[in-house]
Order: C-alpha cells, then sequence, then structure tokens
C-alpha cells in the first residue's frame, strides 16, 4: 500500500491531520469510535494486544497524550498481541525502535522533532511506507506532514493507575477496522 506524505517543500502539502476546520473528512460514526477507562497497566497492554489482532499492513497508528500518559504502555500491547518478543521501550532518543512479529512494528518517538520537514529528513516515508505497523508518539509536532488516515489513540492521566483511552479512526480507510475491534474487545459495536 503506498501512502503520500508531503513537505512544505515539495508540491504535495496536504495540510493538518489533527482534524482542524480545513479538514474534509467525512465525520466518524461513534459506533467506530472506543472510550473507556484502563483501571491498570494491564488492561492499557491487554486493550494494545488485543488491537493488534485487527491490524494490516500499512496502518499509522498515532499515540497522543502527556508524558506518563501510558502511550508506551500500549504500544507494548501491540507489540504482545503482534507476537514480538524481547524488551518494547520508548525510541526516544534513537526517533524509531523497529520490532518483528506477525508484521513488522516501527515505533517512533517525535518529541525531539521540531517540525514535520525534519521527520522527512530523517526518513519518515520509509516506515510508513515498509507495509508493516506505524505507531507514531508526539504526532503533534509532525503533524503537517502525517497522511489523511491513521488512528487516533488519545490516552490520558487519571489516577497513578487508571487512565483514560480514545481510540478514533480517522478518514474512511479504518472505520471498519475499529469496528471490529469494538465487538471484539468490548462485545458491542454502539
Amino acid at each position: 500500500m503506498t501512502q503520500n506524505y508531503h513537505s512544505k517543500t515539495n508540491d504535495k502539502i496536504i495540510g493538518p491531520a489533527s482534524g482542524s476546520p480545513r479538514d474534509n473528512r467525512a465525520q466518524t460514526p461513534p459506533s467506530a469510535v472506543v472510550d473507556f477507562v484502563s483501571h491498570s497497566i494491564t488492561q492499557t497492554q491487554r486493550c494494545g494486544s488485543q488491537l493488534a489482532q485487527h491490524l494490516v499492513p500499512g496502518v499509522i497508528i498515532l499515540l497522543e497524550g502527556d508524558l506518563g500518559a501510558g502511550k508506551t504502555t500500549f504500544t507494548k500491547g501491540i507489540a504482545s498481541g503482534m507476537g514480538v518478543e524481547g524488551y518494547v521501550n520508548s525510541p526516544t532518543f534513537t526517533l524509531v525502535n523497529e520490532y518483528e512479529g506477525r508484521l513488522p512494528i516501527y515505533h517512533l518517538d517525535c518529541y525531539r522533532l521540531e517540525s514535520g520537514q525534519e521527520a522527512l529528513d530523517f526518513g519518515i516515508e520509509e516506515y510508513l511506507d515498509a507495509g508493516g505497523v506505524t505507531i507514531i508518539e508526539w504526532p503533534e509536532r509532525i503533524s503537517e506532514i502525517l497522511p489523511p488516515d491513521f488512528i487516533r489513540v488519545s490516552l490520558s492521566y487519571l489516577t497513578d493507575t487508571k487512565r483514560s483511552l480514545r481510540l478514533e479512526p480517522v478518514g474512511s480507510k479504518y472505520i471498519a477496522l475499529m469496528q471490529e475491534f469494538k465487538k471484539s474487545a468490548f462485545g458491542s459495536t454502539l
């Protein structure tokens, strides 16, 4: 699956991926959005592991949340659900960690980047086009070059053990996938 990624220095600007007023994508149906409270690290990882069962080549997952919200914990769950063995950690200083599982996983941490151009300079397109699952922490740092379709996972700190999670497909590409995940994980698509 080929995606298009864009920089301000070439002719392919797509605009922000954040749902701004300039965003003309169709509204995500409520049946495709998952909102819940995780009561433990184990539950957060289990959610990631359940989602992993539905992931296909080319999926892009954007993880949003403050430091300590559970982004890497959620990623550990995805990796576990994809059959990754070994230690999974945040690539804060390396920018990218790669893991081999049912599909390759490319875990990017954009916290230290100043712009989408910096992401293009280090070769983000190679990961987005590689046919694996790309997970991006701190996507707001590179929003101007993100593709139009992705799964947004927003995590919020509630207490030492509780986190609020919201999983939302952005763009029509992932709506059916999220509805299937919601049904398998929670028994309902309502």
